[in-house]
This record gives C-alpha cells, sequence and structure tokens, in this order.
C-alpha cells in the first residue's frame, strides 16, 4: 500500500482512537455523580461507556498496526520516534485501566470520585500534546 494511504488510515484511526479516550473518562465522570436512587441513568451510562470501550480499543490497535507499519514499512527513524512509541505504549496502558475502571462501575467497586474523573481524563489531552509536538517537529 501507498506510504500517503497508510498514513491517512492511521491519522484518521488515531484521531477516532483519541475520541474515546477523551469521552471514555467523562461517562466515567458522570457515572460517579450518579446519585444511588437513579439506576436507570446508571445502567444507561454503563452501556454506552461500555459499547465506547468496546468500539475504540479495536481502533485504537489498528492505529497502532498501521503506525508500526509507517515505522519498519517505510523506514521512518530518530529518537522522536522511539519517544512517541513509548508515549503510545503509556496510552494502551490508559486504555486498559479504563477497562479496569469500566469493570469496577459495572461491579459496583468504583472508589474515585467525579473530581478524581476529571483530572484522569486529562492524560490523554496531555499525551496528545506531546505527541503532535514530536510528529510534527520531529526534535531529536
Amino acid at each position: 500500500m501507498d506510504y500517503l494511504v497508510v498514513k491517512t488510515l492511521h491519522i484518521v484511526l488515531v484521531i477516532s482512537w483519541f475520541a474515546g479516550l477523551f469521552y471514555l473518562p467523562r461517562i466515567f465522570v458522570n457515572l460517579a455523580m450518579v446519585p444511588p436512587d437513579s439506576r436507570a441513568e446508571y445502567d444507561r451510562l454503563l452501556l454506552m461507556a461500555g459499547k465506547l470501550y468496546r468500539f475504540m480499543t479495536p481502533i485504537g490497535y489498528l492505529s497502532i498496526a498501521l503506525g508500526l507499519w509507517l515505522w519498519l514499512g517505510f523506514d521512518q527513524s530518530g529518537g522522536w520516534l522511539h519517544v512517541k512509541t513509548l508515549l503510545v505504549v503509556g496510552l494502551v496502558a490508559y486504555n486498559r485501566f479504563c477497562r479496569k475502571l469500566l469493570h469496577d462501575f459495572q461491579n459496583g467497586r468504583n472508589t474515585f470520585s467525579h473530581v478524581w474523573f476529571r483530572w484522569f481524563n486529562e492524560l490523554p489531552v496531555l499525551t496528545l500534546l506531546a505527541i503532535v509536538f514530536l510528529v510534527t517537529f520531529k526534535p531529536f
């Protein structure tokens, strides 16, 4: 496949994955704020969170596969790429931790406040800024 086609697909999939990484913790914020007597709201948010997680996770792995294809198949190089890869590994860990948090909500074991989830939601934003900086400027 052509380099620009792979790059375009990679960018679209990364954007889609980040949409999920941004929105799932926002659902967690809302879940943490649901009053105990509002079971229908809680169940609806859980359903949304579960569907979003099942949608965004394969997209994330596809974006990683295409990123590796760009790196290895088209001989991309530079120290910036190693740092970017480390940040992507962090995003995979974040994605996996979201699964644990989702299971905690599903099993009534959430121990975090809505404020904690608001801060947790900022991690992918900061990671995205760092990745875009690295990809754009290739500083090393």
